[in-house]
């Protein structure tokens, strides 16, 4: 299927960077924004759990670099195992 959006330049760029950080097309971010935003599968199968999780966790590194937090020495893989039940 394809969906046409009409997106302001500010957006687009955005979309740009995320995508670029991770390495992918744009369209393919967009379309793995969509497919996590009505909670289904990513195409080809893969869950798309792992990427939020990457995503979070790639913002927790941003948000603490600005701020100038630290994790008292843990990794962020440390971090999440703790979580887990």
């Amino acid at each position: 299927m394809t969906i046409r959006l009409d997106i302001g330049p500010e957006l687009e760029a955005e979309l740009a960077r995320q995508a670029a950080i991770r390495g992918v097309a744009i369209d393919a971010y967009a379309a793995s924004l969509l497919a996590e935003a009505a909670r289904v599968p990513a195409s080809g199968g893969e869950s798309v759990a792992p990427a939020a999780v990457a995503e979070a966790c790639e913002r927790l590194k941003a948000f603490g670099k600005v701020h100038g937090l630290s994790l008292g020495g843990l990794s962020l893989r440390e971090l999440r195992h703790e979580a887990r039940p």
